[in-house]
Protein backbone atom coordinates (compact mmCIF):
# COMPACT_ATOMS: atom_id res chain seq x y z
CA UNK A 1 0.00 0.00 0.00
CA UNK A 2 2.01 3.09 0.81
CA UNK A 3 5.23 2.05 -1.55
CA UNK A 4 9.04 2.01 0.27
CA UNK A 5 8.14 3.55 3.43
CA UNK A 6 10.99 1.95 5.26
CA UNK A 7 13.74 2.24 1.70
CA UNK A 8 17.05 3.69 2.71
CA UNK A 9 18.80 6.13 0.64
CA UNK A 10 21.90 5.19 0.07
CA UNK A 11 25.24 6.59 1.38
CA UNK A 12 26.92 7.45 -1.90
CA UNK A 13 23.67 8.91 -3.34
CA UNK A 14 23.29 11.05 -0.11
CA UNK A 15 27.17 12.12 -0.08
CA UNK A 16 26.78 13.12 -3.97
CA UNK A 17 23.59 15.08 -3.72
CA UNK A 18 25.73 17.56 -1.44
CA UNK A 19 27.38 18.15 -4.80
CA UNK A 20 24.63 19.18 -6.97
CA UNK A 21 25.11 22.85 -8.62
CA UNK A 22 23.05 25.49 -6.54
CA UNK A 23 22.98 23.57 -3.15
CA UNK A 24 26.59 23.35 -1.97
CA UNK A 25 27.36 25.09 0.88
CA UNK A 26 30.37 26.89 1.81
CA UNK A 27 33.49 24.73 3.60
CA UNK A 28 35.39 27.61 5.77
CA UNK A 29 35.17 25.79 9.43
CA UNK A 30 38.19 24.11 11.60
CA UNK A 31 38.28 22.52 14.41
CA UNK A 32 38.38 25.24 16.67
CA UNK A 33 35.36 26.51 15.17
CA UNK A 34 33.41 23.48 15.28
CA UNK A 35 34.20 23.04 19.11
CA UNK A 36 33.20 26.94 20.29
CA UNK A 37 30.26 26.30 18.35
CA UNK A 38 29.72 23.17 20.39
CA UNK A 39 30.03 25.16 23.21
CA UNK A 40 28.32 27.94 22.36
CA UNK A 41 25.09 25.62 21.96
CA UNK A 42 25.39 24.41 25.21
CA UNK A 43 26.29 26.35 27.77
CA UNK A 44 23.06 28.61 28.05
CA UNK A 45 19.74 28.35 28.81
CA UNK A 46 20.20 25.23 30.64
CA UNK A 47 23.10 25.97 33.22
CA UNK A 48 22.11 29.69 33.54
CA UNK A 49 18.12 28.89 34.23
CA UNK A 50 17.63 25.23 34.64
CA UNK A 51 19.86 24.22 37.92
CA UNK A 52 17.45 26.06 40.59
CA UNK A 53 14.30 23.79 39.14
CA UNK A 54 16.66 20.58 39.11
CA UNK A 55 17.85 21.14 42.80
CA UNK A 56 14.26 22.32 44.42
CA UNK A 57 12.17 20.42 42.51
CA UNK A 58 8.52 21.52 42.00
CA UNK A 59 4.93 19.48 41.98
CA UNK A 60 5.61 17.39 39.21
CA UNK A 61 9.04 15.79 40.45
CA UNK A 62 11.43 15.47 43.59
CA UNK A 63 14.60 18.08 43.54
CA UNK A 64 17.98 16.88 43.02
CA UNK A 65 19.31 19.23 46.06
CA UNK A 66 23.24 19.07 46.22
CA UNK A 67 23.04 15.83 44.04
CA UNK A 68 22.42 17.86 41.78
CA UNK A 69 26.39 17.03 40.86
CA UNK A 70 25.60 13.53 40.56
CA UNK A 71 22.83 14.66 38.03
CA UNK A 72 25.10 16.50 35.73
CA UNK A 73 27.46 13.92 35.76
CA UNK A 74 24.67 11.01 35.00
CA UNK A 75 23.74 12.66 32.33
CA UNK A 76 27.24 13.56 30.98
CA UNK A 77 27.50 10.05 30.70
CA UNK A 78 24.43 9.42 28.95
CA UNK A 79 25.37 12.62 26.07
CA UNK A 80 28.72 10.86 25.52
CA UNK A 81 27.25 7.75 24.57
CA UNK A 82 25.36 9.55 22.49
CA UNK A 83 28.52 11.58 21.44
CA UNK A 84 30.28 8.88 20.42
CA UNK A 85 27.52 7.79 17.90
CA UNK A 86 27.22 11.00 16.48
CA UNK A 87 30.96 11.83 15.92
CA UNK A 88 31.22 8.47 13.72
CA UNK A 89 27.90 8.99 11.89
CA UNK A 90 29.30 13.03 11.41
CA UNK A 91 32.95 11.55 10.03
CA UNK A 92 31.24 9.26 7.95
CA UNK A 93 28.98 11.03 6.31
CA UNK A 94 29.41 14.68 6.35
CA UNK A 95 26.06 15.86 5.53
CA UNK A 96 23.88 19.15 7.07
CA UNK A 97 21.09 16.74 7.87
CA UNK A 98 22.25 15.29 11.28
CA UNK A 99 20.38 12.75 12.93
CA UNK A 100 17.65 13.18 9.62
CA UNK A 101 20.23 12.14 7.35
CA UNK A 102 21.58 9.67 9.57
CA UNK A 103 18.19 7.52 10.05
CA UNK A 104 17.62 7.89 6.07
CA UNK A 105 20.45 5.59 5.37
CA UNK A 106 19.80 3.25 8.11
CA UNK A 107 15.80 2.97 8.69
CA UNK A 108 14.57 4.35 5.87
CA UNK A 109 12.32 7.32 4.63
CA UNK A 110 9.54 7.29 6.94
CA UNK A 111 11.99 6.93 9.99
CA UNK A 112 14.10 9.89 8.62
CA UNK A 113 10.73 12.22 8.00
CA UNK A 114 10.06 11.31 11.82
CA UNK A 115 13.20 12.63 12.95
CA UNK A 116 13.32 15.45 11.12
CA UNK A 117 10.27 16.34 12.23
CA UNK A 118 11.15 15.91 15.72
CA UNK A 119 14.36 17.72 15.53
CA UNK A 120 11.90 20.74 14.90
CA UNK A 121 11.34 19.85 18.99
CA UNK A 122 15.14 20.54 19.41
CA UNK A 123 15.76 23.41 16.91
CA UNK A 124 12.74 25.73 16.74
CA UNK A 125 10.50 24.77 19.53
CA UNK A 126 13.94 25.01 22.03
CA UNK A 127 14.91 28.41 20.57
CA UNK A 128 11.08 29.57 21.03
CA UNK A 129 11.87 28.43 25.06
CA UNK A 130 15.82 30.38 25.01
CA UNK A 131 14.49 33.51 22.85
CA UNK A 132 12.02 33.90 25.91
CA UNK A 133 14.50 33.07 28.64
CA UNK A 134 16.74 35.42 27.03
CA UNK A 135 14.06 38.56 26.90
CA UNK A 136 13.64 37.81 30.70
CA UNK A 137 17.88 37.82 31.69
CA UNK A 138 17.82 40.70 29.18
CA UNK A 139 15.32 42.98 31.52
CA UNK A 140 17.37 42.14 34.53
CA UNK A 141 20.69 43.41 32.68
CA UNK A 142 19.41 46.41 32.11
CA UNK A 143 17.59 46.74 35.81
CA UNK A 144 20.87 45.77 37.26
CA UNK A 145 23.28 47.36 35.06
CA UNK A 146 21.46 50.52 34.31
CA UNK A 147 18.34 51.36 36.43
CA UNK A 148 16.24 50.96 33.01
CA UNK A 149 13.00 48.83 33.42
CA UNK A 150 11.57 47.86 30.44
CA UNK A 151 7.50 47.83 30.30
CA UNK A 152 6.11 44.49 31.28
CA UNK A 153 3.73 44.39 27.97
CA UNK A 154 6.85 44.66 25.82
CA UNK A 155 8.08 41.80 27.31
CA UNK A 156 5.53 39.35 28.28
CA UNK A 157 3.37 36.90 26.60
CA UNK A 158 -0.66 37.53 27.26
CA UNK A 159 -1.01 34.04 28.64
CA UNK A 160 1.77 34.80 31.21
CA UNK A 161 0.01 38.86 31.71
CA UNK A 162 -3.46 37.11 32.73
CA UNK A 163 -1.62 36.10 35.83
CA UNK A 164 0.43 39.07 36.55
CA UNK A 165 -2.09 41.47 38.56
CA UNK A 166 -2.81 44.98 36.70
CA UNK A 167 -0.60 44.05 33.67
CA UNK A 168 -3.30 44.00 31.19
CA UNK A 169 -4.76 47.04 32.78
CA UNK A 170 -1.71 48.94 32.62
CA UNK A 171 -1.14 47.98 29.02
CA UNK A 172 -1.69 50.11 25.59
CA UNK A 173 -5.16 48.95 24.18
CA UNK A 174 -6.36 49.20 20.66
CA UNK A 175 -10.31 48.67 20.06
CA UNK A 176 -10.59 48.02 24.12
CA UNK A 177 -7.76 44.96 23.41
CA UNK A 178 -4.70 45.14 25.86
CA UNK A 179 -1.40 45.61 23.20
CA UNK A 180 0.63 42.98 24.98
CA UNK A 181 3.89 41.10 23.16
CA UNK A 182 7.22 39.96 23.87
CA UNK A 183 9.51 42.42 21.42
CA UNK A 184 12.53 41.39 23.19
CA UNK A 185 12.24 37.87 22.22
CA UNK A 186 11.42 38.84 18.65
CA UNK A 187 13.77 41.61 18.43
CA UNK A 188 16.77 39.08 19.08
CA UNK A 189 15.90 36.36 17.16
CA UNK A 190 15.55 38.63 13.98
CA UNK A 191 19.03 39.93 14.51
CA UNK A 192 20.82 36.44 14.57
CA UNK A 193 18.42 35.52 11.21
CA UNK A 194 20.34 38.46 10.03
CA UNK A 195 24.02 37.58 10.96
CA UNK A 196 23.19 33.65 9.55
CA UNK A 197 22.09 34.77 6.59
CA UNK A 198 25.15 36.67 6.54
CA UNK A 199 27.46 34.01 6.17
CA UNK A 200 28.82 30.81 8.11
CA UNK A 201 32.11 32.02 8.69
CA UNK A 202 31.24 35.46 10.11
CA UNK A 203 28.68 33.34 12.65
CA UNK A 204 31.16 31.30 13.83
CA UNK A 205 33.34 34.24 14.80
CA UNK A 206 30.14 36.25 16.49
CA UNK A 207 29.50 32.66 18.39
CA UNK A 208 33.37 32.41 19.42
CA UNK A 209 33.24 36.02 20.71
CA UNK A 210 30.47 35.04 22.93
CA UNK A 211 32.11 31.69 23.89
CA UNK A 212 35.07 33.26 25.47
CA UNK A 213 32.44 36.15 27.65
CA UNK A 214 30.10 32.97 28.63
CA UNK A 215 33.22 31.31 30.26
CA UNK A 216 34.35 34.11 32.05
CA UNK A 217 31.33 34.99 33.33
CA UNK A 218 30.80 31.09 34.84
CA UNK A 219 34.42 31.64 36.07
CA UNK A 220 33.55 34.83 37.73
CA UNK A 221 30.61 33.21 39.27
CA UNK A 222 32.44 30.06 40.84
CA UNK A 223 34.99 32.74 41.90
CA UNK A 224 32.56 34.90 43.59
CA UNK A 225 30.33 32.55 45.19
CA UNK A 226 33.46 30.70 46.37
CA UNK A 227 35.00 34.24 47.94
CA UNK A 228 31.56 34.96 49.39
CA UNK A 229 31.28 31.60 50.89
CA UNK A 230 34.11 29.52 52.81
CA UNK A 231 34.88 25.64 51.09
CA UNK A 232 33.34 24.21 54.98
CA UNK A 233 30.32 26.14 54.68
CA UNK A 234 29.53 24.74 51.14
CA UNK A 235 30.30 21.39 53.00
CA UNK A 236 27.98 21.62 55.21
CA UNK A 237 25.18 23.06 53.03
CA UNK A 238 25.74 19.81 50.88
CA UNK A 239 24.53 17.42 53.46
CA UNK A 240 21.73 15.82 52.74
CA UNK A 241 23.08 15.22 49.49
CA UNK A 242 20.27 13.67 48.25
CA UNK A 243 17.00 14.91 49.85
CA UNK A 244 14.50 13.28 47.59
CA UNK A 245 16.87 10.01 47.16
CA UNK A 246 18.01 8.51 43.86
CA UNK A 247 14.35 9.46 42.55
CA UNK A 248 15.42 13.49 42.97
CA UNK A 249 18.72 12.77 41.13
CA UNK A 250 17.29 10.72 38.68
CA UNK A 251 14.81 13.36 37.94
CA UNK A 252 17.27 16.39 38.21
CA UNK A 253 19.48 14.77 35.47
CA UNK A 254 16.52 14.78 33.27
CA UNK A 255 15.80 18.28 33.90
CA UNK A 256 19.41 19.28 33.26
CA UNK A 257 19.89 17.16 30.35
CA UNK A 258 18.51 20.81 28.75
CA UNK A 259 21.81 22.22 29.74
CA UNK A 260 23.72 19.64 27.49
CA UNK A 261 21.48 20.01 24.49
CA UNK A 262 23.65 21.46 21.61
CA UNK A 263 26.50 18.78 20.91
CA UNK A 264 24.55 17.43 18.16
CA UNK A 265 23.98 20.79 16.53
CA UNK A 266 27.44 20.65 15.49
CA UNK A 267 26.88 17.87 13.20
CA UNK A 268 24.18 20.00 11.30
CA UNK A 269 27.50 22.38 9.81
CA UNK A 270 29.36 19.42 8.56
CA UNK A 271 28.93 20.55 4.74
CA UNK A 272 30.60 23.83 6.13
CA UNK A 273 33.44 22.29 7.92
CA UNK A 274 37.13 22.36 5.63
CA UNK A 275 38.07 18.44 7.27
CA UNK A 276 34.96 16.89 8.56
CA UNK A 277 36.06 13.40 9.01
CA UNK A 278 38.87 14.91 11.94
CA UNK A 279 36.90 18.12 13.03
CA UNK A 280 33.49 16.87 13.45
CA UNK A 281 35.08 13.86 16.05
CA UNK A 282 37.01 17.06 17.92
CA UNK A 283 34.48 19.20 18.38
CA UNK A 284 31.75 17.47 18.95
CA UNK A 285 33.79 15.06 22.50
CA UNK A 286 35.91 18.16 22.74
CA UNK A 287 32.62 20.43 23.81
CA UNK A 288 30.62 18.16 25.72
CA UNK A 289 33.79 17.44 28.04
CA UNK A 290 34.55 20.72 28.74
CA UNK A 291 30.98 21.51 29.48
CA UNK A 292 30.69 19.04 31.79
CA UNK A 293 33.48 20.69 33.50
CA UNK A 294 31.84 23.53 33.94
CA UNK A 295 28.58 22.55 34.58
CA UNK A 296 29.97 19.96 37.90
CA UNK A 297 31.63 22.88 39.58
CA UNK A 298 28.83 25.66 39.24
CA UNK A 299 26.44 22.60 40.28
CA UNK A 300 28.56 22.27 43.76
CA UNK A 301 29.56 25.87 44.49
CA UNK A 302 25.57 27.14 43.82
CA UNK A 303 24.18 24.09 45.86
CA UNK A 304 26.67 24.79 48.62
CA UNK A 305 26.00 28.41 48.49
CA UNK A 306 22.23 27.94 48.52
CA UNK A 307 21.10 25.50 51.36
CA UNK A 308 18.44 22.75 50.12
CA UNK A 309 16.02 24.09 52.63
CA UNK A 310 16.33 27.93 51.29
CA UNK A 311 16.24 26.98 47.77
CA UNK A 312 12.87 24.86 48.30
CA UNK A 313 11.31 28.11 49.89
CA UNK A 314 11.68 30.53 46.69
CA UNK A 315 9.59 31.11 44.21
CA UNK A 316 9.82 29.60 40.89
CA UNK A 317 10.46 32.72 39.15
CA UNK A 318 13.23 32.79 41.64
CA UNK A 319 14.48 29.63 40.36
CA UNK A 320 14.34 30.65 36.93
CA UNK A 321 17.55 32.55 37.22
CA UNK A 322 18.85 30.52 40.06
CA UNK A 323 22.59 31.97 39.05
CA UNK A 324 22.21 35.99 40.35
CA UNK A 325 19.52 34.37 43.29
CA UNK A 326 22.54 32.53 44.35
CA UNK A 327 24.54 35.90 44.74
CA UNK A 328 21.73 37.57 45.77
CA UNK A 329 20.91 34.95 48.79
CA UNK A 330 25.00 35.55 50.21
CA UNK A 331 25.68 39.01 48.93
CA UNK A 332 22.65 40.84 48.69
CA UNK A 333 24.59 44.43 48.92
CA UNK A 334 27.17 42.98 45.39
CA UNK A 335 24.26 44.00 42.97
CA UNK A 336 26.96 44.68 40.71
CA UNK A 337 27.93 40.56 40.46
CA UNK A 338 24.41 40.21 40.00
CA UNK A 339 24.50 42.49 37.35
CA UNK A 340 27.91 40.13 35.46
CA UNK A 341 25.88 37.48 35.64
CA UNK A 342 22.62 38.44 34.35
CA UNK A 343 24.91 39.88 31.46
CA UNK A 344 27.20 36.64 30.77
CA UNK A 345 23.47 34.87 30.83
CA UNK A 346 22.53 37.30 27.90
CA UNK A 347 25.53 36.45 26.02
CA UNK A 348 24.85 32.43 26.77
CA UNK A 349 21.55 32.64 25.48
CA UNK A 350 22.72 34.86 22.32
CA UNK A 351 25.10 32.14 21.46
CA UNK A 352 22.54 29.06 21.94
CA UNK A 353 20.30 31.11 19.52
CA UNK A 354 22.70 31.72 17.25
CA UNK A 355 23.85 28.04 17.08
CA UNK A 356 20.34 26.58 16.99
CA UNK A 357 18.75 28.72 14.87
CA UNK A 358 22.21 27.77 12.49
CA UNK A 359 21.11 23.76 12.64
CA UNK A 360 17.51 24.23 12.00
CA UNK A 361 17.36 25.86 8.74
CA UNK A 362 19.92 22.93 7.63
CA UNK A 363 17.67 20.66 8.66
CA UNK A 364 14.60 22.21 6.41
CA UNK A 365 17.30 22.14 3.89
CA UNK A 366 18.48 18.77 3.91
CA UNK A 367 15.01 17.68 3.75
CA UNK A 368 13.93 19.60 0.71
CA UNK A 369 16.98 18.24 -1.16
CA UNK A 370 15.54 14.69 -0.86
CA UNK A 371 11.99 16.09 -1.72
CA UNK A 372 10.59 15.81 1.76
CA UNK A 373 9.94 19.82 1.40
CA UNK A 374 8.95 22.03 -1.15
CA UNK A 375 12.33 22.72 -3.33
CA UNK A 376 12.12 26.07 -2.73
CA UNK A 377 14.07 25.03 1.07
CA UNK A 378 16.91 23.94 -0.76
CA UNK A 379 17.87 27.55 -2.25
CA UNK A 380 21.74 28.79 -1.62
CA UNK A 381 21.98 32.41 -1.59
CA UNK A 382 24.12 33.12 -4.61
CA UNK A 383 26.85 35.48 -2.22
CA UNK A 384 26.56 34.06 1.27
CA UNK A 385 26.57 30.76 0.31
CA UNK A 386 23.69 29.84 3.17
CA UNK A 387 20.70 28.29 3.03
CA UNK A 388 18.64 31.90 3.62
CA UNK A 389 15.20 30.73 2.52
CA UNK A 390 15.13 28.49 5.84
CA UNK A 391 17.39 30.60 7.64
CA UNK A 392 14.76 33.26 7.19
CA UNK A 393 11.79 31.11 7.68
CA UNK A 394 13.25 29.44 10.52
CA UNK A 395 13.85 33.55 12.16
CA UNK A 396 9.70 34.49 11.23
CA UNK A 397 8.40 31.19 13.11
CA UNK A 398 10.60 31.34 16.20
CA UNK A 399 10.40 34.80 16.29
CA UNK A 400 6.91 35.18 15.80
CA UNK A 401 5.55 32.06 18.26
CA UNK A 402 8.56 33.57 20.63
CA UNK A 403 6.78 36.92 20.77
CA UNK A 404 2.91 35.58 22.39
CA UNK A 405 3.67 32.27 23.42
CA UNK A 406 4.68 31.45 27.28
CA UNK A 407 8.08 29.49 28.21
CA UNK A 408 5.63 26.77 30.20
CA UNK A 409 6.82 23.09 29.51
CA UNK A 410 9.21 24.21 26.37
CA UNK A 411 11.84 22.45 28.52
CA UNK A 412 10.52 19.17 28.85
CA UNK A 413 9.08 18.76 25.41
CA UNK A 414 12.50 19.72 23.77
CA UNK A 415 14.19 17.45 25.99
CA UNK A 416 11.95 15.18 24.84
CA UNK A 417 12.43 15.35 21.31
CA UNK A 418 15.75 15.64 21.39
CA UNK A 419 16.34 12.48 23.67
CA UNK A 420 13.93 10.97 20.91
CA UNK A 421 16.49 12.04 17.96
CA UNK A 422 19.62 10.65 20.24
CA UNK A 423 18.24 6.99 20.70
CA UNK A 424 17.27 6.91 16.94
CA UNK A 425 21.60 7.88 16.23
CA UNK A 426 22.32 5.09 18.70
CA UNK A 427 20.61 2.42 17.23
CA UNK A 428 21.28 3.53 13.45
CA UNK A 429 25.35 3.17 13.78
CA UNK A 430 24.71 -0.77 14.99
CA UNK A 431 22.47 -1.20 11.96
CA UNK A 432 25.33 0.57 9.42
CA UNK A 433 27.78 -1.65 11.05
CA UNK A 434 26.39 -4.89 9.84
CA UNK A 435 24.79 -3.15 6.56
CA UNK A 436 27.73 -1.78 6.09
CA UNK A 437 30.99 -3.05 7.37
CA UNK A 438 33.34 -2.20 4.99
CA UNK A 439 32.39 1.19 4.81
CA UNK A 440 35.37 3.66 5.57
CA UNK A 441 34.80 5.26 9.34
CA UNK A 442 37.55 8.00 10.20
CA UNK A 443 36.32 7.76 13.56
CA UNK A 444 34.64 4.57 15.33
CA UNK A 445 32.61 4.10 18.62
CA UNK A 446 35.12 1.97 20.31
CA UNK A 447 34.20 -1.50 21.61
CA UNK A 448 32.26 -2.73 18.79
CA UNK A 449 28.77 -2.20 17.40
CA UNK A 450 27.02 -3.32 20.30
CA UNK A 451 28.15 -2.23 23.32
CA UNK A 452 28.13 1.92 23.92
CA UNK A 453 25.28 2.45 21.15
CA UNK A 454 23.26 -0.03 22.97
CA UNK A 455 24.13 2.07 26.25
CA UNK A 456 23.27 5.12 25.14
CA UNK A 457 19.55 4.18 23.60
CA UNK A 458 18.92 2.37 26.59
CA UNK A 459 20.16 5.51 29.08
CA UNK A 460 18.23 8.05 26.99
CA UNK A 461 14.68 6.04 27.10
CA UNK A 462 15.50 5.89 30.80
CA UNK A 463 15.77 9.38 30.77
CA UNK A 464 12.54 10.10 28.73
CA UNK A 465 10.96 7.90 31.38
CA UNK A 466 11.69 10.43 34.17
CA UNK A 467 10.00 13.05 32.23
CA UNK A 468 6.36 14.57 33.08
CA UNK A 469 3.56 12.88 31.10
CA UNK A 470 2.50 16.28 29.44
CA UNK A 471 5.40 16.11 27.66
CA UNK A 472 4.71 12.22 26.84
CA UNK A 473 0.85 13.84 25.30
CA UNK A 474 2.09 16.86 23.36
CA UNK A 475 5.30 15.10 21.62
CA UNK A 476 2.74 12.26 20.02
CA UNK A 477 0.89 14.97 19.12
CA UNK A 478 3.60 16.52 17.31
CA UNK A 479 4.14 13.20 15.78
CA UNK A 480 1.14 12.56 14.48
CA UNK A 481 1.04 16.26 13.11
CA UNK A 482 4.46 15.05 11.31
CA UNK A 483 2.77 12.05 9.93
CA UNK A 484 0.14 13.98 8.26
CA UNK A 485 2.61 16.47 6.43
CA UNK A 486 4.15 13.13 5.20
CA UNK A 487 1.03 11.20 3.58
CA UNK A 488 -0.35 14.70 2.03
CA UNK A 489 2.47 16.39 0.76
CA UNK A 490 6.04 14.36 1.47
CA UNK A 491 5.26 10.78 0.56
CA UNK A 492 4.15 12.12 -3.51
CA UNK A 493 7.42 14.06 -3.90
CA UNK A 494 10.14 12.20 -2.55
CA UNK A 495 12.93 11.75 -4.59
CA UNK A 496 13.10 7.74 -3.56
CA UNK A 497 9.35 7.65 -4.60
CA UNK A 498 9.97 9.19 -7.84
CA UNK A 499 12.51 6.59 -8.38
CA UNK A 500 10.23 3.48 -7.45
CA UNK A 501 7.44 4.82 -9.86
CA UNK A 502 4.83 6.66 -7.08
CA UNK A 503 2.51 9.14 -8.30
CA UNK A 504 3.17 12.49 -7.81
CA UNK A 505 0.18 13.63 -6.97
CA UNK A 506 -1.84 12.55 -3.41
CA UNK A 507 -3.97 9.74 -3.76
CA UNK A 508 -7.54 10.88 -1.94
CA UNK A 509 -6.90 7.54 0.64
CA UNK A 510 -3.27 9.18 1.40
CA UNK A 511 -5.03 12.69 2.18
CA UNK A 512 -8.04 10.81 3.72
CA UNK A 513 -5.11 9.11 6.30
CA UNK A 514 -3.42 12.73 7.02
CA UNK A 515 -6.92 14.35 7.97
CA UNK A 516 -6.83 11.37 10.60
CA UNK A 517 -3.79 11.66 11.76
CA UNK A 518 -3.90 15.46 12.11
CA UNK A 519 -6.95 15.30 13.24
CA UNK A 520 -5.87 12.89 16.41
CA UNK A 521 -3.04 15.05 17.08
CA UNK A 522 -5.17 18.11 17.57
CA UNK A 523 -7.83 16.10 19.88
CA UNK A 524 -4.90 14.77 22.01
CA UNK A 525 -3.64 18.31 21.85
CA UNK A 526 -7.12 19.24 22.88
CA UNK A 527 -7.90 17.06 26.41
CA UNK A 528 -6.68 17.49 29.66
CA UNK A 529 -2.60 16.61 30.19
CA UNK A 530 -2.59 16.66 33.67
CA UNK A 531 -5.56 14.02 34.49
CA UNK A 532 -5.16 10.62 34.55
CA UNK A 533 -7.62 7.79 32.14
CA UNK A 534 -9.61 7.51 35.16
CA UNK A 535 -9.96 10.81 35.14
CA UNK A 536 -11.12 11.81 31.58
CA UNK A 537 -13.32 8.75 31.89
CA UNK A 538 -15.02 9.91 35.25
CA UNK A 539 -15.13 13.47 33.86
CA UNK A 540 -17.24 12.14 30.39
CA UNK A 541 -19.53 10.71 31.96
CA UNK A 542 -20.29 13.34 34.04
CA UNK A 543 -21.80 15.62 30.87
CA UNK A 544 -20.52 18.04 28.56
CA UNK A 545 -21.54 21.00 30.32
CA UNK A 546 -18.57 19.90 33.14
CA UNK A 547 -15.81 18.95 30.31
CA UNK A 548 -16.22 20.71 27.12
CA UNK A 549 -12.53 20.47 26.47
CA UNK A 550 -12.63 16.81 27.21
CA UNK A 551 -15.65 15.84 25.52
CA UNK A 552 -13.73 18.11 22.06
CA UNK A 553 -10.75 16.48 22.51
CA UNK A 554 -12.32 12.87 22.54
CA UNK A 555 -14.87 13.65 19.50
CA UNK A 556 -11.86 14.50 17.54
CA UNK A 557 -9.96 11.33 18.67
CA UNK A 558 -13.15 9.34 17.58
CA UNK A 559 -13.16 11.20 14.40
CA UNK A 560 -9.49 11.12 13.56
CA UNK A 561 -9.30 7.07 14.27
CA UNK A 562 -12.36 6.24 11.81
CA UNK A 563 -10.98 8.48 8.70
CA UNK A 564 -7.53 7.16 9.47
CA UNK A 565 -8.81 3.75 9.06
CA UNK A 566 -11.03 4.55 6.29
CA UNK A 567 -7.91 5.90 4.53
CA UNK A 568 -6.07 2.49 5.10
CA UNK A 569 -9.13 0.63 3.98
CA UNK A 570 -9.58 2.55 0.71
CA UNK A 571 -5.68 1.61 0.28
CA UNK A 572 -5.74 -1.56 0.78
CA UNK A 573 -8.77 -2.40 -1.50
CA UNK A 574 -7.06 -0.20 -4.22
CA UNK A 575 -3.74 -2.18 -3.65
CA UNK A 576 -5.76 -5.73 -4.37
Amino acid sequence: MLRGIFRTKNLDDILASSQEAGHTLKRTLGPINITLLGIGAIIGAGIFATVGTAAAGDAARPGAGPSLMLSFVITAVVCAFTALCYAEMAAMVPISGSAYTYSYATMGELVAWIIGWDLMLEYAIGNVAVAISWANYFRSFMQDAFGINIPDWLATDFRTARKIPGLLDHAPHIFGYPIVFNLLAFAIVALITVVLVWGIKESAGFNAGMVMVKILVLIFFIGALLYFVSPSKMAENWHPFQPAGWGGTLAGAAVVFFAYIGFDAVSTVAEETKNPARDLPIGIIASLLICTVFYVVVAAVFTGAMPYGDLVKRLATEQAEPLTMALNHVAPQARWASAVVAFGSVVAHTAVLLVFQLGQPRIFFSMARDGLLPPVFAKVHPKFKTPHVTTIMTGVIVGGFAAVMSIDEMVDLTNIGTLFAFVLVCVGIIILRYKEPNRHRPFRVPFGAWPLPLMGAVSCVFLMYYLPPTSWWRFVAWLLLGLAVYLSYSYSRSEIGKQIGRSRITAPWLMLMALGSFLLAIGLLTIPHDASLKDLLSQLSGGFAGARQTFIGAILIVVGVIAAAAGTLIGLVQKK
